[in-house]
């Protein structure tokens, strides 16, 4: 009989694998320090300084019954490092030797959410879906959403259904901001058939809407594998001075004309709308700017003094115009929207994140290369472009959901949005009819990811 070893294991699979699990008071009380597991995963454990007593914690967890990892066992005052993990590797041997592999809460109720067994016609479903399910290349990526279902809670029922089919793109959207808010450490509830998220923390509330850009077609297998045409920088100005403003003008005056601030459970709280562009074949790694001049009604020139300085003088606009259709820019401005508090935006919220989240957190094929490109904000005041970065994504990356996103903030809000309990994305206000962002010191704006399949076959 081979003699039992706990492993040490990342945060990164770690948290991955616990997800809402670790409730966002604990921070408030204790610090975790370590994390391990037995060699199939079936137990993990932690250990934890107590913040106020200076003692440390042990603590174990295992699936429930809807596969949820949960604390099962735990001991308390120890007064070293090494008296917490001997404690937890002797604790952990005892449970891993009783072969269980489901440690009941005595709470849990229904089934764990499939997401990748069909419940729609084969006809029917994504072919976003279908290479999610079957491609090693995103394996990564299935198996972290895997981990994720257990946790999500189905507030309309039809979930899987949309997941599958026409809906793939809006709850994958849903998905990413259910990992972003537990990652943020904010507490939640999916109890409400809408807003889709109510946030709190600090006392505080925020209610969050989920919305797309959708696409006008069908996707098809021709869509989705049609090459990308490049465009001349004349050719991106143009689709993002007018034709990417009314894409996003669409859902987000269908959502102010909700009125969700009417209901109970959100009226007196900052109310946000989270859009996502979904409109073509990576259009989020360059519309977003054209979501920017729409909410604030106001692009900017750039220019270089005698001395070689940037000056960034704000145009005014007041409309935007393709073909017949033609809608006043200024989002925040318009009549009711002083109801939203802010938008929240990112071009990260694809399947191609959780492919990389997914593989530095350990899952996936090990066959699957993975090469990230894209550009990041130049904190150089004189610098007119983004940098560029590029790297290879492995268990030794630390790209986090928040990487990326940016909320706008709406400067005649009625119910302003907290910024504490967003600390880790980049803020955007207008000021003096001017916009000034706050960024992360790593802050990206687009990027693309690479994958090669190394097999065996000749």
């Amino acid at each position: 009989m081979s003699k039992f070893a706990m492993k040490p294991m990342d945060v990164k699979r770690f948290s991955a694998l616990v997800g809402p699990s670790r409730t966002p008071g604990a921070a408030y009380i204790s610090k975790e320090l370590a994390w391990f597991s037995n060699s199939d995963e079936s137990i993990l454990g932690s250990i934890l300084l107590d913040i106020e007593d200076t003692e440390f914690v042990s603590i174990l967890l295992g699936r429930d019954e809807v596969g949820r990892y949960r604390l099962f066992d735990l001991k308390h005052g120890m007064k070293s490092p090494k008296k917490a993990e001997d404690w937890l590797a002797k604790r952990m041997e005892h449970h891993t030797a009783t072969g269980k592999k489901v440690f009941e809460q005595g709470d849990a109720t229904g089934e764990a959410m499939d997401l990748f067994t069909p419940i729609v016609a084969d006809k029917k479903l994504h072919p976003f879906f279908l290479r999610l399910r079957d491609e090693p290349s995103f394996s990564s990526a299935k198996e972290i959403i895997a981990e994720m279902a257990p946790h999500f809670v189905d507030i309309d029922g039809n979930y899987v259904e949309q997941f599958q089919s026409t809906g793939f793109d809006a709850r994958l959207w849903e998905l990413y901001l259910n990992a972003y808010i537990v990652e943020e450490a904010l507490f939640f509830d999916r109890e409400h058939y809408a807003p889709d998220f109510l946030v709190k923390k600090f006392g505080k509330t925020v209610a969050i809407e989920a919305v797309i850009v959708g696409r006008k077609t069908a996707v098809t297998d021709e869509t989705i594998n049609r090459p990308i045409e490049a465009m001349s920088p004349e050719e991106l100005m143009e689709k993002t001075r007018d034709e990417m403003p009314i894409k996003f003008g669409s859902p987000l005056f269908s959502k102010l004309k909700k009125e969700y601030w009417k209901l109970d459970h959100v009226a007196g709280n900052p109310l946000v709308i989270a859009i996502a562009d979904f409109h073509d074949n990576q259009s989020m790694t360059w519309s977003g700017t054209a979501l920017l001049q729409y909410l604030y009604g106001v692009r900017h020139d750039f220019h270089r003094d005698d001395e070689g300085n940037l000056i960034i003088s704000p145009l005014k606009i007041e409309t935007h115009q393709v073909g017949d259709k033609v809608i006043p820019s200024g989002y925040f401005f318009q009549p009711d929207a002083e109801n939203i508090s802010a938008i929240l935006f990112t071009a990260g919220g694809t399947i191609s994140k959780f492919n990389r989240m997914g593989k530095q957190a350990g899952f996936g094929s090990a066959s699957v290369i993975m090469h990230r490109a894209g550009t990041y904000h130049d904190h150089d005041p004189n610098a007119s472009l983004p940098k560029m970065f590029g790297y290879e994504v492995n268990e030794t990356c630390q790209e986090t959901w928040a990487e990326g996103v940016s909320m706008f903030h709406n400067p005649d809000a009625l119910h302003p949005v907290p910024r504490e309990l967003f600390p880790s994305i980049a803020h955007h206000r207008f000021d003096d009819g001017q916009i000034v962002s706050d960024l992360p010191e790593f802050h990206t704006y687009a990027s693309q990811t690479f994958m090669l399949n190394i097999t065996d076959k000749k």
